[in-house]
């Protein structure tokens, strides 16, 4: 990669979890900002991942029914100059946000779960954000969630889990889990304009919440 990618999501093996999540946000980018959406770079990466693994069959088909493109994707393993790069570390997981600070303590003030900072978006003071560039709007997003993390418990709700290896149903549900979260966060993100950002449940982005069977 050319750049340090300013959003960097992270999972298992890089395989289902994190490539949809990259896949799906870069779609939806491309959606909202149109040519602009390059301004912001968006990665993935494994904590125990192998390079150069494709993206796994079942995950796959249930990004493209969300409307992303798996085409061409290959895993990475995370590394601490990665994590350190980013302005925005978002883990499937408690324990991978954990494994993420150990490799790069410096990232710890942006560094969430992905349903971490979709709950602590919710009540967070976004004013102003939606008015940057979109290469700023990732480090003032980071800083506004980390302000408010002290006021919320941490708890089983904010792991994703693993998909891999299970039935296709289960990597409906991860799909549908993962782009639930995702969706407010990409509003604010990806916003062309000036706009108060929805929360989940009245998300003006189409995403389907039945995906065709793989």
């Amino acid at each position: 990669m050319a750049a340090d990618a300013q959003v960097l999501f992270i999972c298992t093996g890089n395989q289902c979890r994190s490539p949809l999540a990259e896949r799906l946000a870069t779609a939806w980018g491309k959606a909202l900002l149109g040519h602009r959406s390059g301004e912001l770079r968006i990665a993935s990466a494994g904590m125990a991942a192998s390079d150069g693994v494709a993206m796994d069959a079942d995950s796959a088909a249930v990004l493209r029914a969300l409307g992303g493109d798996p085409g061409g994707f290959t895993s990475r393993a995370l590394t601490g100059e990665l994590a350190d790069g980013a302005d925005l570390v978002l883990t499937m997981t408690r324990e991978q946000r954990r494994a993420v600070l150990q490799r790069a303590p410096r990232a710890m003030r942006r560094t969430f779960t992905l349903r971490e900072a979709a709950d602590l978006l919710l009540h967070a003071d976004t004013d102003g954000i939606a008015a940057l560039p979109p290469r700023d709007r990732v480090r003032e997003l980071a800083g506004r969630l980390n302000a408010g993390r002290a006021q919320r418990p941490s708890g089983a709700d904010d792991d994703i889990e693993d998909p891999i290896g299970r039935p296709v149903e289960v990597h409906r549900q991860v799909g549908d889990a993962i782009a639930e979260a995702l969706r407010p966060l990409a509003e604010l993100l990806f916003a062309d304009v000036p706009r108060t950002v929805p929360a989940i449940s009245g998300t003006k982005l189409r995403v389907r919440s039945t995906v065709a069977s793989a």
